[in-house]
C-alpha cells in the first residue's frame, strides 16, 4: 500500500519529465535555457523562500533536527567526492553532478511524509528550512570554483546567489514566526507554483533518454549514495541516539528523496553539463519510486 501510494504521488512527476521530451523540439535550445535562467532567477528562489517561511520554526525543533541533516548533506558531500576518478574530466561539470548526491527534492518530501504515521509536515518543513541553506553553499561553492573563480569572486557568487538569499531569508521569517502581508506573499506563493513544473519539463526537454535506462559506474555511485547509503545512515544513527520518532522517521525519509530539480537549473545557470545533471535527477526519482517505500517501512518499524 505505501508502493502504490508513493509511485502515485510521484507519477504526475514523471508525467511532466516525460512531456518535456515529447514537446522539447517544439522551442529551440536556447528557449529552454532561458526557462532555465528564469527558475533559477525567479520561480525557484520564490518556491525555496515560501517553503521556509511558512509556518513557525521551533528553537527546541531546530537544536535537534538542524545538526543531523547538515550531517545528512555533508555524508553526501564527501562520499559524493569519492566518485571523482570516475566522473566527468572537466571538475565543472563533476560539480553539476556532484551536488546530486547531497541535495534533495521538497515537492516529493512534502508528498510522502503524508505517509507517515509519526512525523509530519512541521517536522519536515523545519528538515527543509535548514538544509537548503547548507545544500546550496556547497553546491554554488563547489560550481563556483569548477567555473575557475577566485576565492573572493566564488565567495561573492556564494552570498550574492539567488537560492541562499530565498531560503536564508526565508528561515529567519520562520524562526522569528513572522507573518509576511497576504498582498506580498501571494504573487511569491503563485511564482512558486510554476517552479516545479517549469524545471520538471526542462529536464525532460534538456535529459538523454537513452542514457536513462543504463548506469555508468558514476552514475550508479551518485544514484546508490543519494538514495541507499544516506539513508542508511541516517537510520543508524537515528536509532543509535535515540531519536523521538516523529524526528526519526523524518530525518530518514529526508535523506532517502531523490535529488532536488533545482540541481538542473543551479548547473545550467553555471555552464555545467545539463545534459548529465537532468539524467541523473530522473534516474534518482524513478528509482526513488522503488527506494523510498522501502525506507519509509524500514523507519516506520525500527522507530518505536
Amino acid at each position: 500500500m505505501v508502493f502504490v501510494s508513493i509511485f502515485l504521488g510521484l507519477l504526475p512527476s514523471f508525467l511532466l519529465v516525460g512531456l518535456g521530451g515529447i514537446v522539447r523540439g517544439r522551442l529551440s535550445a536556447n528557449a529552454w535555457q532561458g526557462l532555465d535562467r528564469l527558475n533559477f532567477e525567479i520561480l525557484f528562489p520564490a518556491l525555496l523562500f515560501v517553503a521556509a517561511s511558512a509556518r513557525p520554526i521551533a528553537l527546541t525543533d531546530v537544536a535537534v533536527m538542524g545538526p543531523a541533516v547538515w550531517a545528512i548533506l555533508t555524508a553526501g558531500l564527501a562520499l559524493g567526492w569519492l566518485a571523482r576518478p570516475v566522473g566527468p574530466q572537466r571538475f565543472l561539470d563533476f560539480a553539476g553532478a556532484w551536488q546530486v548526491s547531497w541535495r534533495f527534492n521538497t515537492a516529493v518530501g512534502l508528498v510522502a511524509v503524508s505517509l507517515l504515521s509519526r512525523g509530519g509536515v512541521a517536522e519536515m518543513a523545519v528538515a527543509v528550512g535548514l538544509a537548503v541553506p547548507v545544500a546550496n553553499v556547497f553546491a554554488v561553492s563547489a560550481l563556483s570554483r569548477g567555473g575557475a573563480m577566485t576565492v573572493g569572486a566564488t565567495l561573492r557568487k556564494v552570498a550574492l546567489n539567488p537560492f541562499l538569499l530565498a531560503s536564508l531569508s526565508g528561515v529567519i521569517i520562520g524562526l522569528m514566526g513572522w507573518q509576511l502581508p497576504a498582498p506580498v506573499l501571494a504573487p511569491l506563493e503563485m511564482l512558486s507554483r510554476a517552479a516545479i513544473p517549469v524545471a520538471l519539463l526542462s529536464i525532460g526537454a534538456t535529459m538523454n533518454w537513452r542514457a536513462l535506462a543504463r548506469l555508468d559506474r558514476f552514475d550508479g555511485a551518485i544514484c546508490a549514495i543519494k538514495l541507499l547509503i544516506l539513508p542508511a545512515l541516517a537510520l543508524a544513527g537515528g536509532l543509535m541516539l535515540g531519536l523521538d520518532p516523529a524526528i526519526g522517521t523524518v530525518l530518514v525519509l529526508f535523506a532517502a528523496l531523490p535529488t532536488a530539480s533545482a540541481a538542473h537549473v543551479l548547473a545550467s545557470g553555471f555552464g555545467a553539463d545539463r545534459e548529465l545533471v537532468a539524467t541523473l535527477i530522473a534516474q534518482t526519482t524513478l528509482l526513488s519510486a522503488i527506494s523510498l517505500p522501502v525506507w519509509i517501512t524500514l523507519a516506520e518499524l525500527l522507530f518505536q
